[in-house]
């Protein structure tokens, strides 16, 4: 049995995972933009988990548009409106963030804390864009957030988003990392194909949108990161856990040898 290489850092995704913020964040910041700007759209909580198979935020609004006006979405000006339209939807996600809108989903605070302490290196690949996270963060660990993360992939500093591995491919080289010695943590399918297309174990945490999705393939699938008076429950290497998940837990499932 071939042991596999020791685990040397995590790699979080941020919507859906650090926190539960598509719902109850962007979806209403989105929305609050529309009407701002004189659109009649508007994404109700159905309709907008749809919408999350098109990762980017740009991207879902120009798959919307072409679907509800394909010629106006293919006018010289429809850019120029998407792009307005971010700018202000991020805004908007910024007051809902720094008003206390959005929290950490449970364990994650401590699960940083523990792997910082264990000398695991931490970074963040998102589609989300880098003001989101640097208020997500702030919000939510405060004066923590100082120099936790070794690297922030986020936005559009990649030509093209999950599931595409780019994003990853840009966090290990600034790592300085191999694929083999990093675990990815994530919530939805689109982030799983891209972890896995950049030869990366992941675990996921299913989250408000991706309770009843599918997850062929995942290692690690439970619903949370779990706390002492509300564990985790899930699969583990396909067979059922439940329990809180630790950094020494992940080094010891990570590290398995191949066959086990």
């Amino acid at each position: 049995m071939s042991r596999r290489p020791a685990l040397r850092a995590l790699v979080f995704d941020v919507d859906g995972t650090l926190a539960e913020t598509e719902r109850d964040g962007h979806r209403v910041a989105f929305n609050r933009a529309f009407a701002q700007c004189g659109l009649d759209w508007h994404w109700d909580e159905a309709s907008y988990g749809a919408l999350l198979a098109v990762t980017g935020g740009k991207e879902r609004m120009l798959h919307y548009w072409r679907g509800v006006d394909p010629q106006a979405a293919a006018a010289p000006g429809a850019a120029s409106l998407i792009a307005e339209l971010h700018r202000r939807k991020t805004r908007h996600y910024v007051e809902l963030v720094q008003a206390g809108a959005l929290a950490l989903r449970p364990g994650v605070r401590r699960l940083l804390e523990q792997a910082r302490d264990a000398g695991l290196q931490l970074a963040i690949a998102t589609t989300t864009t880098p003001h989101n996270v640097e208020a997500l963060l702030r919000a939510t660990l405060g004066d923590a957030a100082n120099g936790l993360f070794a690297c922030i992939g986020a936005g559009d500093i990649v030509p093209r988003k999950k599931p595409d591995p780019a994003i990853h491919a840009w966090v290990l080289a600034r790592l300085g990392r191999q694929p083999a010695e990093c675990l990815v943590i994530e919530d939805s399918p689109p982030g799983l194909q891209a972890a896995r297309a950049a030869g990366m174990r992941t675990l996921i945490t299913r989250g408000v949108y991706s309770a009843d999705a599918c997850f062929d393939g995942a290692w690690v699938l439970l619903d949370g990161l779990g706390e002492p008076a509300r564990p985790a429950r899930g699969e583990v290497g396909g067979a059922p856990w439940s329990g809180v998940v630790e950094a020494a837990r992940l080094r010891e499932w990570f590290e398995r040898p191949a066959a086990a």
